[in-house]
């Protein structure tokens, strides 16, 4: 696109700041001269001088697309349109074809809400396009490229054309309906605004989506999520906007929302740690994280995976804990007083996040942050366990001595003080508090947690990259291990292990806490599958250590008796004891 464009399209938007100086998610472009200008009418506000500056910059900053072929105007509607009246001018604006005559495309005018109207051809359906800017004018486009040159721009795919036309739909309509009512304290739309589209009949699940696209963008120290409403429950300022069939894509300062529906459509803005939840019912600081979103269903199910997995995880590390500590604890070897300190970490884990809920509604300052600070450091704790576990695994692979002297005591000084420090200096800085957390409108939540997006993301996501980054390397040389000497062995075929081999890689895929990454693949298609594996194996990740641990027991003894007997085996035993 040429600069001269980009140029013209920052004029505009500077223009519009001076014109309303409060527009706080608008972020300016960089002209020099009409910043200058800009800030010497902000002094003297709205003067001649001022006007006849903003109608020279209008007409020499055109932006690209073609008017409609006509205008329509309805002078007769009262402002601010209510979201009842929003629903009556979409279902009506099948009517507006009647005063079109031979145009195929019109403006529409109805106080404050400005809409396009283009009707459709009976056979070669193309896309449609549309540009908004903030001065309240349409543009039909011809190129798809063009849309990011507007302030708000729409783009209906062939596929949908097609699927109106079929449904006797005859037309295709956008309206924009700006100073939409503040939803509560902590959300709003934004600038406001409001899209409605219509093609005069049901469009649902589309394979090309619908897309309306946001420049200009300010979200420092916002969430930004695509939602949509439709029509129903309309009383009020109560809309019911849910995530539902739309994708939030941001880059830079842009915002495209990915539709397969039609509806009404908004860009849902809150403080980050307050808005959407991840499987785990932590909070969701960043719409990338979904980017998007999950419906308010597949959050309830996946909520309940996750206390039940919790629950039953707490019962069987507990039992474990249990074992070793009164009947196991002096025949065990160092490989299983590293895994009793995971255990411990885990159950904790999951113990705060049971109790979380039930701490951030006691409306106590205090307990919520020690709450937030507890769980913190167990989450904290359990990474760097799973760090020590694999730590260990190389030691024993590398033939690295372990007998050294307080060697299980320096692994546990190690393991419970680093989180500790990293607890300690966030409690120092006051970064822990108590956050909502809402799947929509009519569900919240309140959890202890961390406010901070960015502190969320860089201690506890970065934490876990080293973690995952080291363990996926000793995974991998185990079993590559494994391998190389089980296909040695002759017999280990003929005794048919490699189902055995294939659950000892399995056992230890989750004993070094790997299914912890699945977390990274939570984008586009692989979103809602990923937050469901991820919650299954983390969830109940305690059960499974469990069993591991307790079948892991008798395979070692079966080892060590091997060992007298056989000789052949003995890099393959190794490795099973030190990880059991």
């Amino acid at each position: 696109m040429p600069s001269a464009l980009y140029e013209k399209k920052g004029l505009i938007l500077q223009i519009h700041n001076c014109l309303k100086p409060g527009g706080r998610n608008i972020r300016l472009t960089k002209c020099d001269k009409c910043q200058e200008k800009c800030e010497d009418f902000k002094k003297r506000k709205y003067d001649l001088e001022f006007n006849n500056f903003t109608k020279k910059c209008e007409k020499n900053c055109e932006l690209p697309g073609i008017s409609p072929d006509m205008a329509i105007t309805l002078d007769d509607w009262d402002t601010p349109i209510s979201a009842t009246k929003a629903v009556n001018i979409m279902n009506d604006l099948g009517s507006m074809l009647n005063r079109m005559g031979n145009a195929s495309t019109a403006e529409i005018k109805m106080g404050n809400v400005t809409g396009v109207i283009a009707k459709l051809p009976l056979k070669n359906q193309t896309s449609q396009k549309f540009g908004f800017t903030l001065e309240k004018k349409v543009k039909v486009l011809e190129e798809k490229d063009l849309l990011t040159h507007f302030s708000q721009s729409v783009y209906l795919p062939e596929e949908a054309c097609e699927m109106a036309v079929e449904k006797n739909g005859t037309f295709a309509g956008v309206m924009v309906f700006p100073d939409m009512p503040q939803i509560d304290q902590n959300h709003s739309l934004l600038n406001n605004t409001m899209l409605g589209i219509e093609m005069g009949a049901n469009i649902h699940n589309l394979t090309k989506t619908i897309d309306m696209h946001f420049t200009n963008v300010n979200t420092t120290g916002l969430n930004a999520t695509c939602v949509s409403w439709d029509g129903r429950n309309s009383s009020g300022t109560n809309l019911s906007w849910v995530t539902d069939g739309c994708l939030t894509n941001i880059v830079n300062d842009s915002i495209t929302c990915q539709c397969s529906h039609l509806t009404f459509f908004a860009i849902l803005m809150s403080p980050f740690g307050i808005g959407n939840s991840d499987s785990n019912g932590n909070p969701s600081n960043s719409t990338d994280d979904m980017t998007g979103q999950i419906s308010a269903a597949d959050l309830k199910a996946l909520t309940q995976i996750t206390k039940a997995g919790c629950g039953m995880s707490m019962f069987f590390l507990g039992v474990a804990l249990f074992m070793h500590f009164l009947i196991r604890k002096n025949k065990a070897s160092q490989a299983v007083q590293i895994l009793m300190n995971l255990f411990i970490a885990l159950f904790f884990l999951n113990l705060t996040f049971l109790i979380n809920e039930s701490i951030a509604n006691l409306d106590n300052m205090a307990a919520c942050v020690v709450m937030a600070a507890f769980m913190h450091y167990s989450m904290l704790a359990t990474f760097t366990w799973f760090f020590m576990q694999a730590l260990h695994l190389y030691f024993n692979l590398q033939k690295v001595p372990t007998d050294i002297k307080y060697y299980v005591f320096k692994i546990c000084c190690t393991g419970w003080i680093i989180p500790s420090l990293v607890v300690v200096g966030l409690l120092s800085a006051s970064k822990y508090d108590s956050i909502h957390i809402s799947a929509d409108n009519e569900t919240s939540a309140t959890m202890c947690w961390i406010p901070d997006a960015k502190i969320h993301l860089g201690v506890n996501i970065g934490y876990y990259i080293i973690v995952f980054f080291f363990t996926l390397t000793i995974f991998i040389l185990t079993a590559v291990q494994i391998t190389y000497f089980a296909s040695k062995d002759a017999k280990a075929k003929k005794n048919g292990s490699t189902k055995k081999r294939f659950l000892s890689l399995l056992s230890l895929f989750i004993l070094l806490g790997i299914t912890w990454g699945f977390a990274f693949f939570s984008y586009g298609p692989l979103l809602l599958p990923s937050y469901y594996i991820f919650t299954i194996l983390n969830s109940f990740q305690g059960f499974f250590l469990f069993v591991y641990y307790y079948f892991s027991s008798r395979i070692v003894v079966d080892d060590k008796k091997q060992l007298e007997t056989q000789s052949s085996g003995t890099e393959n035993t190794n490795i099973s004891s030190s990880t059991g």
